[in-house]
């Protein structure tokens, strides 16, 4: 089969949105498929070296070359400027390779047009990665947000209970479809120790997306402020947030940029992490839409455990070992206790949740059945 998938590399130049359009590639690669990947947001890139939106697409080129090529990928993608302008292959040959692709994979908005090829293609899908926030933005009945998703053949998304009588999103005549983020474990696993006694996550404290219909992070932190006075000093986070005012109430913190400029040292931060403590947005955990983190899964996948808040994403995967959910600070603590107690065990049990569960064969071959 031959996919075409666009993601978001260049526009969001960052270790771990990076990883997820790669571990899409590299896994349908794995499965025997032939990849190509495009980018078509109609939106300049971020440049963190201008830290600004940039007319010059340079730096996202750079970066995505730099993300592809070490995997055989250098000449199989394309990157479409906001001017309409191709780099990497050209319009032709992008064109030429969707007139025999079987299978489109739009990723998080990887694309928002429906140029001739893309809809040419028999299989159209679209990953959802922001559950909730997508249903709801649909919702407002936007024509051109409305036309543009009933393009699609398939709907999937990370919302493990989207349309169901336990979440809250309208979804209207949409119907979606589960799925996880696909994870190349072997990527991942480290055998070695963590470098750092601490409990991490890489963070945004809020996005600029969505904002007219959810709410993010910040929101949901709030309720777990006080956190290290009960656990103690054991909490490292990388944030593009306040971190002063953090650092005030016993949090670690450090630019998020410093480790998820690339998408090795995104990897490295959460290898050397002891587990992971993670917060989710929250209209993710009032909807109660069953949303489970890339980033949580890359953890499990290196070994580390993960303590992260329940958005009912409980319903489908397990919960106690390796990888604990909780509602409150004190249950927070708690699970805190519970790792460091047997940490050897949680360790392992992180692991095999990951192969049982996300191993990008799996969730990739589930994926390919349904829309075959």
């Amino acid at each position: 089969m031959r996919v075409l998938l666009a993601g978001i590399i260049a526009r969001y130049p960052l270790g771990g949105v990076t990883w997820c359009s790669l571990m899409y590639l590299l896994g349908l690669r794995a499965l025997g498929h032939e990849v190509f990947y495009i980018e078509d947001t109609g939106e300049c890139i971020y440049d963190p070296e201008q830290n600004t939106r940039a007319l010059d697409p340079s730096y996202g080129l750079r970066y995505i070359d730099a993300a592809l090529r070490p995997h055989g990928l250098g000449d199989a993608w394309s990157f479409v400027n906001y001017d309409g302008s191709y780099h990497g292959v050209s319009r032709e040959r992008v064109a030429e390779y969707a007139r025999t692709a079987d299978l489109f994979v739009n990723l998080s908005g990887g694309a928002w047009f429906w140029r001739d090829e893309y809809a040419s293609i028999p299989r159209r899908v679209f990953i959802d990665s922001d559950p909730a926030f997508t249903q709801l933005s649909i919702a407002k009945n936007d024509e051109w947000y409305v036309k543009f998703f009933r393009g699609f053949t398939h709907l999937f998304t990370f919302g493990s209970n989207i349309g169901t009588n336990g979440c809250t999103v309208p979804t209207g005549d949409f119907s979606w479809q589960k799925t996880w983020q696909p994870v190349v474990t072997s990527l991942w696993r480290s055998d070695e120790a963590p470098q750092r006694n601490r409990y991490t996550s890489v963070m945004s404290w809020t996005i600029e997306s969505f904002t007219d219909v959810g709410g993010n992070k910040d929101i949901e932190f709030l309720r777990f402020l006080d956190l290290p006075a009960r656990a103690g000093p054991r909490f490292e986070l990388a944030v593009n947030g306040p971190q002063r005012f953090l650092q005030q109430h016993g949090w670690s913190t450090l630019p998020a940029m410093d480790i998820s400029r690339t998408p090795g040292g995104y990897r490295d931060f959460i290898r050397s992490s002891r587990g992971e403590f993670g917060i989710a947005k929250h209209t993710y955990v009032a909807t109660r839409c069953g949303w489970f983190s890339d980033r949580t899964e890359c953890y499990l996948a290196a070994g580390r455990p993960a303590i992260v808040q329940d958005t009912a994403w409980t319903r489908h995967l397990p919960s106690g070992e390796g990888l604990l959910a909780f509602g409150t600070a004190e249950e927070a603590a708690e699970a805190i206790a519970r790792v460091d107690a047997d940490y050897a065990h949680h360790a392992a049990c992180a692991s095999d949740i990951a192969r049982e569960h996300f191993e990008a064969a799996t969730v990739l071959s589930s994926l390919i059945e349904r829309v075959s």
